[in-house]
């Protein structure tokens, strides 16, 4: 079974070597001509992401290529003394496992992963996708694929020619993001400077890896702003324009948008699709269903949604008329839950007064001082992020936690939650097995059997199962 992916960023990759590892022949098409190298800003991996990358055999590089970032000093506008901030203990209580990364070493990462085994199409696009599952391309030859997949981003060419135009599904949550590289003549390495004030947040940080820095700058704006989002000279005349005089250290960074060689610029927007498939085609990460860049847990959002998709199709034997209702489902929860902290990050983050500056800034620093389990309640108290991905407690084959659902392997329907994905996956021993939907699963489940599925991490033991190389490939 032929799948096309349009995309080789995050998503692509790490749904192509789920899809491979299940025996699905695959094809990655990427418009640009390499690998994408454009400075890219930091993204951050928590508990789930990390718990299926750890199963990609690719964690240790992630961590080798973390930012190192554990420390923040937070200047508030017009205020006279900075506050010293311990990030670490703010990532440790959002969620028991993380790892920040610059997103093209990531994608680089997933990439090293795939590349002897699934086809990239490099410096090519789609054209067109027929409903009898004919693709063409701008260069390429056309090719007949039994199953395509936009895995290209937020402006999603793939949604595009099979869903319309992106206004149809763009929910713009008040606030623009820029990013930029230049150097690090501060000296910066593992540490986060901000300026925080009302409608304006800018920030620069290094990497212990890094020859040079990022600038980040988030700022508030009632309406979306008219630009183009080739048109690199009208954004940076936007962001001079929000941040002008706010300090003369944050003058300093914006001096270096005419010598920058990377620059990003972007309306924070939601996508909110009613469905994310359409025939043969569907939809993972930012192109289906994107909570809004830099505030809601994309990155992670992605790397799950690519990893149930694969699971689901395997599940289904290939049958996207059974597989995608069944992600979708899966992920439902998943993607409001990431929608509601990215417009409770944005609220925070962006402060609208200077009671919410002074609210970010020693909010901030008291949870960072509080011992683990007070911080964590603090924080979950102020921000939906901290539920999303809140800390498990693993006590072996034991109950779960109150409110967890993990009793039984996932089925059609079942809610992917960050507290089932984990990485246990022992195998499972059964006596007997019947065959459903092209593979092999339990026909009945003796009382061992359950009582180790009481355990966490049913969701990606079970589709992380590997199945025969190639099974489903045609010739």
């Amino acid at each position: 079974m032929r799948i096309l992916v349009s995309g080789a960023s995050i998503a692509g990759p790490v749904l192509a070597y789920w899809l491979t590892r299940h025996g699905f022949c695959v094809t990655v098409v990427e418009r640009a001509p390499t690998l994408r190298k454009t400075g890219g800003h930091a993204v951050d991996l928590f508990r789930p992401a990390m718990n299926i990358s750890e199963k990609m055999g690719v964690l240790p590089r992630i961590e080798e290529r973390a930012t190192g970032t554990s420390r923040m000093t937070v200047h508030r506008e017009k205020a006279r003394r900075p506050l010293l901030v311990d990030l670490s203990k703010i990532f440790s209580a959002t969620s028991d496992r993380h790892v920040e990364i610059m997103r093209d070493d990531l994608s680089e990462i997933y990439y090293d992963a795939t590349r002897d085994e699934v086809e990239y199409l490099f410096g090519d696009s789609i054209t067109a996708i027929s409903p009898d599952g004919e693709v063409r391309f701008e260069n390429a030859a056309p090719q007949r694929f039994d199953l395509v997949v936009g895995a290209d981003g937020l402006h999603s060419n793939v949604r595009r020619l099979v869903f319309g135009d992106e206004s149809r599904f763009r929910a713009f949550i008040g606030a623009h993001l820029g990013v930029l590289s230049l150097p690090n003549v501060s000296g910066l390495d593992g540490e986060l400077l901000i300026h925080v004030g009302v409608g304006r947040t800018a920030g620069m940080y290094g990497a212990r890896h890094l020859g040079d820095a990022r600038a980040l700058f988030l700022f508030r704006s009632e309406h979306e702003l008219d630009y183009h989002h080739r048109d690199v000279l009208r954004q940076k005349e936007l962001l001079r324009g929000a941040f002008d005089g706010m300090h003369a250290q944050v003058d300093r960074w914006l001096a270096e948008l005419d010598r920058t060689p990377a620059f990003y610029f972007d309306s924070i927007t939601q996508l909110r699709m009613d469905t994310w498939s359409r025939g043969r085609v569907t939809l993972v990460g930012d192109a289906g269903y994107c909570p809004g860049p830099a505030v809601g847990g994309s990155t992670t959002l992605a790397v799950v949604g690519a990893y149930v998709l694969a699971g689901e199709l395997a599940r289904a034997g290939g049958d996207h008329e059974r597989a995608f209702p069944a992600y979708e489902r899966a992920m439902a929860e998943h993607v409001l839950g990431s929608r509601a902290a990215a417009l409770s990050a944005a609220r925070t983050l962006i402060p609208t007064s200077h009671l919410g500056v002074r609210g970010l800034a020693h909010g901030a620093r008291l949870i960072s001082t509080l011992p683990p389990r007070p911080s964590r309640a603090l924080l979950r108290l102020t921000t939906k992020s901290a539920r999303l991905y809140k800390p498990v407690r693993r006590t072996g084959r034991t109950r779960p936690a109150r409110g967890a659902r993990s009793q039984t392997p996932p089925v059609a329907g079942h809610r992917i939650t960050p507290e089932v994905i984990d990485h246990d996956d022992r195998p499972r021993q059964s006596t007997s097995r019947q065959v459903r939907g092209g593979h092999t699963v339990p026909a009945a489940k003796t009382s061992e059997r359950k009582a180790e599925e009481r355990t966490w991490g049913r969701t990606v033991g079970w589709y992380g199962r590997a199945r025969s190389p190639r099974r489903w490939c045609r010739a």
